[in-house]
């Protein structure tokens, strides 16, 4: 027998459960709107739970905290549960803070947010095809369990991070960077635990000249915060010299998890696969877990600490940076970023800066705003495409150039873009009317008293 649900006509459908889905679930839940969300994973949480990403960063320009709204409600639930540290200085200072926490706590407190909002969840479910007509979306083939089943809704959003939604709607889109469309490397994440911390911080502090970066701060390094470091190059370089390495990077990149011993690993690099692509993505699979097998040895063999760690896992599934973005009605651009341009239409504000790790090989660009303290305006209608009346676009795949989009790839960011695209739906839902008509001064207004931050 067909399960009820597909016959059932949404107010909001959301396709993807990660951080950006979940904020716009329950944004729209609470805005009044029935919600379906469709999540591929039998859990929440997209890459911080899917991919071993950690730790969130960053919700903080300088001292002034930017991001708040249902993002800070995520910290604040996980903190007062043990669950994350909360915000805590960088202490390599890259940005202003980072926030650590449980990916298996993040899973739960998401599962729970959205029950007691009344979103119905869909876990283990693919979108497979999308009926569009008249500029219109009119229902999705989901399929999963119960076989091949229609849904529809008012209004969707696409919380997929590659587009997918957007993409079979028929909405224009753009792949990488423009001279040759290619995309930020993927990377396969590590998670250890047992690692002697004592040991490596006392090891990093005893060789300053080996860790340029981090020297500057080592006041916050001797702190007891999560550590989070970048280093270990001339280890690297030889190894890859030796054909121990095929890791086509420069350095090693820890980031503590707040739990005593615990570390992720954000190191390895997959250049040359597209994330759109089925066999590439798996091809992308393969190489990643034969790079954290070949940096195992490595860790235990050059970083102090690690000798007697233990691998928790890799992934579980390849982490993506970039892949398709809308092309919609405005375009971010870096110089909007870089020159903090005050959108009428904001909607959030982010300080993460343009990171861009090279889709070829070596290298890592950072381009900083050029004030510390600084921060910028994203506006709705990065969000809005230009052909499909009620469809929504949120995450890292939203309207944004390649160096844009480097900088508000990043979980608070995105969630924040997810808080107002699940709000705009709701409205545009009870309005009955497109997208791009929705009163953004009343959007802006839903938002603040909902408790983001948001100059108006």
């Amino acid at each position: 027998m067909i399960h009820p649900i597909y016959g059932k006509h949404f107010d909001v459908l959301v396709v993807g459960g990660g951080v950006s889905g979940c904020a716009a679930a329950l944004a729209a839940a609470r805005s009044g709107a029935s919600v379906l969300v469709v999540e591929q994973n039998g859990y929440l949480g997209g890459s911080l739970t899917g991919c071993g990403v950690g730790p969130m960063m960053t919700f903080h320009a300088g001292d002034k905290q930017v991001i708040k709204g249902i993002m800070q409600e995520l910290v604040e639930t996980l903190n007062a549960r043990g669950m994350s540290t909360g915000h805590v200085p960088d202490t390599k200072q890259y940005t202003s803070t980072i926030t650590p926490f449980s990916a298996e706590g993040l899973k739960l407190i998401l599962d729970e947010k959205l029950h007691e909002a009344d979103c119905t969840v869909l876990f283990h479910t693919f979108l497979g095809a999308v009926e569009a007509a008249d500029g219109k979306i009119k229902a999705l083939t989901l399929c999963n369990k119960d076989g091949m089943n229609h849904v529809s809704a008012k209004i969707y959003i696409d919380a997929t991070g590659d587009g997918d939604l957007a993409t079979w709607a028929g909405e224009e889109m753009a792949k990488g960077r423009p001279e040759d469309g290619a995309a930020q490397p993927m990377t396969m994440k590590m998670k250890y635990c047992g690692v002697d911390t004592a040991r490596l911080k006392d090891w990093v502090l005893n060789h300053p000249e080996r860790f340029p970066k981090l020297a500057p701060h080592f006041s916050i390094f001797r702190q007891d915060v999560p550590v989070d470091l970048e280093g270990f190059d001339e280890e690297f370089r030889r190894a890859k010299e030796e054909g121990k390495l095929s890791i086509r990077r420069e350095n090693v990149l820890m980031f503590a998890t707040g739990r005593p011993g615990e570390y992720i690993i954000n190191t390895t690099r997959i250049v040359d696969h597209d994330a759109t692509d089925a066999m590439s993505l798996s091809d992308a699979e393969r190489i990643g877990r034969q790079q954290c097998a070949e940096l195992d040895q490595f860790l235990r063999s050059f970083v102090p600490g690690f000798e007697h760690a233990l691998v928790e896992f890799t992934g579980p599934s390849v982490g993506v940076r970039g892949s398709r973005q809308l092309v919609g009605r405005y375009t971010l651009t870096a110089d909007d970023i870089l020159n903090c341009t005050a959108f009428p239409d904001r909607i959030a504000h982010s300080a993460y800066p343009i990171d861009i790790h090279n889709p070829k090989g070596e290298g890592t660009a950072s381009t900083f705003m050029s004030k510390p303290g600084t921060y910028y305006s994203i506006p709705y209608s990065i969000m809005v495409g230009r052909r499909t009346e009620n469809l929504l676009v949120t995450g890292r795949c939203v309207s944004a150039s390649f160096e844009a989009q480097a900088a508000i790839r990043t979980t608070p960011t995105v969630g924040s873009l997810g808080q107002a695209a699940g709000t705009a739906a709701a409205m545009a839902a009870a309005a009955g009317c497109p997208v791009w008509e929705v009163d953004v001064p009343k959007l802006q207004q839903a938002l603040c008293s909902q408790g983001a931050y948001l100059e108006i």
